[in-house]
């Protein structure tokens, strides 16, 4: 079991690589823009955490996404020494388009399971996954 997750994560990496060579975005940046478009602004500290990267790396990151209108700084409200990474329509945009286009591989790769497999899959997978964020 652990080979086949080990192969079948190594395949999807592969065709996210793939699916993004489209786009002007690089894996880690794309994988910054996930996080802020599913948890909403963060500083550019909570960001390299998340991602596992050291600070400098994630700035250089960020300025890169910057550039190219992805992201913008914005400082916050509250405590102006604060700044916060908000993600654009534009990253927004491609965030959507590349989940799409996964979401269509994924129903390409299911097309010969039916209704109950792919709901009993779909189960077991929430389950290893609730299971394995305890650790």
């Amino acid at each position: 079991m652990e080979k086949d997750l080990r192969y079948i994560s190594a395949i999807i990496k592969q065709r996210g690589r793939r699916i993004l060579s489209n786009y002007t975005v690089t894996p880690p940046q794309f994988i910054a823009l996930q996080w802020l478009f599913e948890h909403g602004d963060m500083t550019i500290g909570d960001l390299s955490t998340k991602m596992y990267l050291a600070f400098s790396t994630t700035t250089d990151l960020v300025d890169r996404m910057e550039k190219n209108n992805l992201v913008k700084r914005v400082r916050d409200e509250q405590d102006r020494r604060v700044v916060r990474i908000h993600l654009l329509s534009e990253g927004e945009r491609v965030i959507e388009e590349v989940i799409e286009k996964r979401r269509d591989y994924l129903s390409n790769v299911l097309a010969d399971f039916d209704e109950r497999q792919i709901k009993e899959f779909s189960e077991l997978l929430t389950k290893l996954h609730q299971e394995m964020k305890k650790d």
